[in-house]
C-alpha cells in the first residue's frame, strides 16, 4: 500500500493557508447574500441581550452528484445543491440549536432569536470586536471536484471501468459503476471573534460485476475515493481496483 502523501501530486497537497479557505467561503457563504462580517458580529450581539455562556454560528455549502452506468448505458445522474447556516447557544448545561437552509440576514436574525432564549434576559458579556482566525492549513485542494471532469469525460471514466473490467475476465458479462462527487465548504464564527473555514473534496468510484462460468453466476464489489478531485482515478488505480475485486472472488 502506498504512503498517503504517495497518493498524490505534491500540487495537491501543499497547504493552503486559512486566509485562502477564508476569501473561497465568504464568496461562495456570505457574498452572494449580502452578508457580511459586520452583520455576523450584531448577530451576536442581539444574541447576548440574554445571559449566554457561549455562543456560534456555522455555515455549509454542499454541491453533490452521482453518475451510474449499466450494461454500457448511463441509467442515471443527479445533481443537488445543499446549504444552510445554524446556530447555537449556551447557558449552562443548556444547549439550543436553530437551523435555516436559507442564508440571509432575515433567518440568521431569527434563528439568532430562537436560540438565545434558552438564557434569562439580561445579558451584559462583551462582545469580541475584532475577528482573529486560528493559525491552520488546510488539508485539500480548494478546488471543486465535480469541475475537474466534463460530463463527457465522467461518461468515459465510467465506460473504461467497464471495457478494463470485461478485458480483465471473460467471465464477466455484467459491470455496474458508478462515480460521486462532492464540494462541501464549512463557514465557523465563534462570539469570541473566532472566524474559520475549511474546503473538503471527496470523489468516489463504485464497481458492481457478475460473471458466469458453467452455468454459475457469481458477484463482487469493490470501491474506494479520496479527498481529491476526478483525476485521481486513473488507470493504474482502476487496474488495481479490479484486480483486487477479481481475486476476492
Amino acid at each position: 500500500m502506498r504512503a498517503p502523501e504517495a497518493l498524490f501530486p505534491s500540487a495537491w497537497t501543499k497547504p493552503k493557508k486559512q486566509a485562502d479557505l477564508l476569501k473561497l467561503a465568504k464568496s461562495i457563504l456570505l457574498e452572494p447574500t449580502g452578508l457580511s462580517e459586520q452583520d455576523l458580529h450584531r448577530t451576536f450581539g442581539n444574541m447576548f441581550t440574554h445571559q449566554l455562556d457561549d455562543a456560534d454560528l456555522y455555515f455549509q455549502h454542499t454541491r453533490s452528484e452521482s453518475w451510474s452506468l449499466e450494461e454500457g448505458i448511463v441509467k442515471s445522474g443527479s445533481f443537488s445543491i445543499d446549504q444552510g447556516v445554524g446556530v447555537r447557544a449556551i447557558y449552562g448545561d443548556k444547549t439550543a440549536f436553530a437551523y435555516s437552509d436559507e442564508i440571509n440576514l432575515e433567518a440568521l436574525n431569527k434563528a439568532a432569536k430562537s436560540t438565545r432564549v434558552i438564557g434569562p434576559q439580561g445579558g451584559k458579556r462583551a462582545i469580541a470586536s475584532n475577528i482573529f482566525t486560528p493559525v491552520s492549513n488546510g488539508l485539500y485542494s480548494d478546488l471543486n471536484p465535480l469541475d475537474s471532469l466534463a460530463p463527457q469525460e465522467k461518461i468515459a471514466l465510467l465506460e473504461s471501468i467497464e471495457r478494463r473490467a470485461k478485458a480483465r475476465d471473460p467471465r464477466i458479462i455484467q459491470v455496474m459503476a458508478s462515480l460521486a462527487g462532492e464540494f462541501d465548504v464549512v463557514l465557523v464564527v465563534r462570539a469570541d471573534g473566532l472566524l474559520a473555514a475549511d474546503v473538503r473534496p471527496l470523489v468516489r468510484v463504485s464497481v458492481h460485476v457478475i460473471a458466469e462460468q458453467n452455468g454459475r453466476r457469481e458477484s463482487g464489489s469493490s470501491g474506494g475515493g479520496a479527498r481529491h478531485d476526478y483525476h485521481y482515478f486513473n488507470a493504474e488505480l482502476i487496474i488495481n481496483m479490479l484486480m483486487k475485486l477479481l481475486m476476492e472472488r
